[in-house]
């Protein structure tokens, strides 16, 4: 993860970062997710950006659910490390200010994933999978 995270950084031309990287299971995630979303429901990745707001060095944390990527991965060509990693990609990219709320902006932000997976030697993890519209 380490490894794909400096790729990805260096490919999206994000310098002097400090990028924190939490790998937990269902019950940390909800937890997170309910005490800063007020949203108790298990994810797959949530990100936050903590960089001070007078500039200065990016610092975000990515906290990454595994239980949830060896569940998707049951059902996909792929290992639950590989979609951990996809799961990391896609905090780090929320961060950097893509989005997945309107079906362009999906679709442009799994597109990125997924490219820089396959230039990472990966492969394509998201794939053709479905927009469907939160809330």
């Amino acid at each position: 993860m380490r490894n794909l995270t400096e790729f990805a950084c260096e490919r999206l031309e994000l310098e002097d970062a400090f990028i924190s990287i939490a790998v937990v299971g269902d019950e940390a995630v909800s937890e997170v997710h309910r005490l800063f979303m007020a949203d108790d429901k298990t994810t797959d990745v949530i990100s936050f950006d903590l960089t001070e707001p007078e500039g200065g060095e990016v610092n975000f944390e990515i906290i990454v659910n595994y239980q949830m990527a060896a569940r998707t991965a049951e059902d996909m060509p792929h290992s639950a490390e590989d979609e951990l990693m996809l799961y990391l990609l896609h905090g780090l990219l929320h961060n950097l200010g893509f989005d997945d709320t309107t079906e362009e902006a999906f679709h442009k932000m799994h597109k990125e994933e997924d490219d820089i997976l396959e230039e990472f030697g990966v492969g394509r993890i998201f794939g053709e999978r479905k927009f469907e519209p939160k809330g």
